[in-house]
């Protein structure tokens, strides 16, 4: 994979179909939201179409809804999607992609803000997706695996950069143009160089 750390991009180089990838808490919905206003296109987080009260994932109880909502949600042809549940977006929208931008963070980096997301949510009681509140001792719990999202990062850290690398040379997407990002302040700098690149539309 060719590493991008050139973030001079021009207004259309990375297309109108993009989508952010990465372990949890690697930032995709923040760089989604702010690449989607740059750009002046709809956002779609894949979470919050999964997501149903009480944790209930649609992604296991209703397969066939969880497509009905990706199709829904990405029918246009401008839009950036943030999340991966790639075995309903790789038959919805992975061959319209133009680009997928990766959030290759370190390990210690993505613990870390689990830590810290994770207690901010609990202590404020943030409703997310307008379905859940997020409890934060239960993510440390190792040994409960359904419950624990530290335990979750450490084991599929490896196993997500394979799938990542192995997406890169597999010819089904080589119409796709990979960006990869390993710090935070390479993430900062795209981020920044898209919305300077991106004409302000009066």
């Amino acid at each position: 994979m060719t590493d991008e750390h050139s973030f001079t991009v021009q207004s259309n180089s990375i297309g109108q179909r993009i989508l952010i990838i990465g372990n949890s808490c690697s930032g995709k919905s923040t760089l989604g939201s702010q690449l989607a206003t740059s750009l002046n296109v709809p956002f779609v987080e894949l979470d919050a179409l999964n997501w149903e009260p009480n944790w209930v994932g649609l992604n296991d109880t209703d397969p066939d809804e969880l497509i009905r909502r990706i199709q829904k949600a990405t029918v246009g042809d401008a839009w950036v999607v943030a999340g991966s549940y790639a075995q309903f977006s790789q038959q919805v929208f992975w061959p319209r992609l133009e680009t997928i931008v990766w959030l290759d963070l370190p390990l210690y980096q993505l613990v870390w803000r689990m830590l810290n997301r994770s207690w901010h949510r609990w202590r404020t009681n943030e409703l997310l997706w307008g379905t859940n509140y997020e409890k934060f001792w239960p993510q440390l719990m190792v040994w409960r695996k359904e419950d624990s999202l530290l335990w979750w990062i450490v084991t599929q850290y490896q196993p997500k950069r394979q799938k990542m690398l192995a997406y890169h040379v597999d010819p089904r997407w080589s119409h796709i143009r990979f960006i990869r990002l390993c710090s935070s302040d390479e993430i900062k700098e795209f981020a920044h160089s898209v919305a300077q690149a991106t004409p302000t539309k009066s």
